[in-house]
């Protein structure tokens, strides 16, 4: 998994909706700067955990490409703009293409809309268990299991059931 995957992306329609989000990200242990500049030479930024943040408006092409750039060197990014205007799907489309992107500031935390059985199976594939081992443990077909971990899959924005256990890991609350 690279290191961009990891970064946040969200796109809101309200500075309001913005300052939510990033009270959550520093939480988190990010550090939030305004605008979409990186001052840093290196080009992967992923480990100094800096959250880009700022409106882009609908002709401003270089805040867009700078906080795509930004996103592509491991940097998160919330962009406060109108995502149904051309320049905010467009946005949202380049985001996308380098990871999940959260609209609002419902996807923040995607672990709170898991289901136990989501739940359980995540925590039997993270201690090793395949998916046939952990839906046999949870009494449950394998078909279902897989049902379970793809909408789990879906729900934090990734492809793999890898990725997906490593993000309920990142993300889940301390019991």
């Amino acid at each position: 998994m690279n290191p961009q995957s990891d970064a946040p992306r969200h796109v809101v329609a309200t500075a309001a909706d913005a300052d939510t989000v990033l009270r959550r990200l520093a939480r988190d242990g990010w550090t939030a700067r305004p605008g979409f500049a990186l001052p840093d030479p290196a080009w992967d930024v992923a480990a100094a955990h800096i959250v880009l943040h700022g409106r882009i408006g609908d002709d401003d092409t270089d805040a867009a490409r700078l906080a795509v750039l930004a996103a592509a060197r491991g940097a998160g990014v919330v962009a406060v703009c109108d995502t149904e205007s051309a320049a905010g799907r467009a946005l949202i489309d380049d985001l996308a293409r380098i990871g999940p992107v959260h609209r609002g500031v419902d996807g923040a935390d995607p672990v709170a809309s898991l289901i136990p059985e989501q739940r359980a199976l995540l925590d039997r594939l993270a201690a090793g268990d395949t998916i046939a081992a952990a839906a046999a443990a949870e009494f449950l077909s394998l078909r279902t299991a897989n049902r379970r971990i793809a909408e789990a899959r879906a729900l934090f924005g990734v492809r793999t059931t890898r990725e997906a256990v490593l993000a309920y890991l990142r993300q889940r609350q301390p019991d």
